[in-house]
């Protein structure tokens, strides 16, 4: 199995999947806050049919003339450039309030989504649940998962993936946290491919089978086990399954 895996990662983790992975967008800056803000938002963006939410993706980044950190800065008087922005769960306030959470964050603050991610998503989730001005609406709350409810964290651990892991797809420009100890993103179609290959014993799709597969993953690579996303990834392609996330 580890053979088959690794062959996968092989074919998979080329430059050729950015285009038609989330992971498209922050590639196309440079500044590391322009990187890391857009890099988030593309993530909580990505659930439901992978053309959906990429094609919103786009029009929200043309809407911000391509400026994320621009954006968040100057939040209040650029506002209304997002006015027309839903997408599924995410209704423009719960956009807007995610917005104005991330220009608290940098600009009163003085801090950023890194030195957040570093303290841990717990933290990440009661820093965006404190401040939110509307009681965290439904919407809101789907954006930004609450780890404490024991989910599988789907979004952050794939978020932390692109910006810790360093290869020729991920960005690898954070550093508090060792590849080893990421955690691998989890949806339906990974947890279902991963108990047809017995890799995966847990029938519920929480953070206990997260670790779980994580853990599998350690035994074929115990340095990068998240590498082996892309091979899941291929065997999704490879079966028809990944035509969502």
């Amino acid at each position: 199995m580890k053979k088959k895996l690794d062959n996968l990662v092989k074919i998979y983790e080329t430059k050729d999947f950015i285009k038609d992975d989330p992971i498209q967008f922050p590639h196309l800056f440079k500044n590391k806050k322009d990187i890391e803000i857009s890099a988030f938002i593309s993530a909580m963006f990505a659930y439901g049919k992978r053309e959906q939410f990429i094609k919103k993706l786009d029009e929200l980044f043309k809407k911000i003339d391509m400026q994320p950190y621009n954006f968040v800065e100057n939040f209040e008087k650029e506002k209304n450039l997002i006015k027309d922005i839903n997408y599924r769960f995410c209704k423009n306030e719960d956009l807007y309030d995610i917005f104005a959470i991330l220009n608290k964050l940098y600009t009163k603050d003085k801090s950023s989504l890194e030195e957040l991610f570093s303290k841990g998503t717990q933290v990440v989730c009661d820093y965006f649940y404190k401040n939110n001005p509307n009681n965290c609406p439904m919407g809101f709350c789907f954006m930004i998962s609450n780890p404490s409810k024991g989910g599988a964290q789907k979004r952050y651990n794939m978020f932390l993936r692109w910006m810790i892991r360093k290869g020729p797809v991920d960005l690898g420009i954070w550093d508090f946290k060792k590849p080893s100890e990421l955690l691998i993103p989890l949806d339906v179609h990974v947890a279902r491919l991963s108990r047809e290959y017995n890799l995966l014993k847990r029938n519920s799709n929480d953070i206990k089978a997260v670790i779980e597969l994580t853990d599998k993953l350690k035994e074929f690579d115990s340095s990068d086990p998240i590498k082996y996303d892309f091979a899941l990834f291929g065997l999704g392609v490879n079966k028809g399954h990944y035509k969502d996330i």
